[in-house]
């Protein structure tokens, strides 16, 4: 009975233990890696719909690297961008892009290493690699 119960606070422990690994809090390289992302396929998503007011065709582009040092001056040239200010969807991507700017600049800053200042590169997006099946 005496290993039974070993073997059966053992699984309980190991049980235990990998909740708690799989529910760990999000890093702060974690969170601007996936809110980069959230907005540069919301701004993909606006640039291609078709319902949406004209003046987003000049927005300035918005692709996001976390890993380039110009990505803080695209955020804040996009942010302070003066036009679409009627259309709602802009004015929720400029809202998620300040937060980014500001979970950089305040929160992750001693966190984050840029590798990279070629602001051209977040200009040109890369194209994912193509899959091949």
């Amino acid at each position: 009975k005496l290993p039974t119960m070993k073997m059966l606070l053992l699984l309980v422990a190991l049980l235990s233990a990998a909740l708690q690994a799989s529910s760990a809090p999000p890093t702060c390289y974690s969170r601007v890696l996936s809110l980069s992302k959230e907005i540069t396929e919301s701004f993909k998503e606006l640039q291609t719909s078709k319902n949406v007011d004209s003046c987003v065709e000049t927005l300035p582009r918005l692709y996001l690297d976390i890993h380039n040092y110009c990505v803080l001056a695209k955020l804040r040239d996009f942010v302070a961008y003066p036009g679409c200010d009627r259309v709602v969807e802009v004015n929720e991507l400029k809202e998620k892009a300040r937060s980014l700017y500001t979970i950089l600049i305040s929160y992750c800053r001693r966190d984050l290493v840029f590798l990279t200042d070629d602001c051209n590169a977040l200009e040109i997006p890369i194209s994912p690699p193509i899959e091949h099946s």
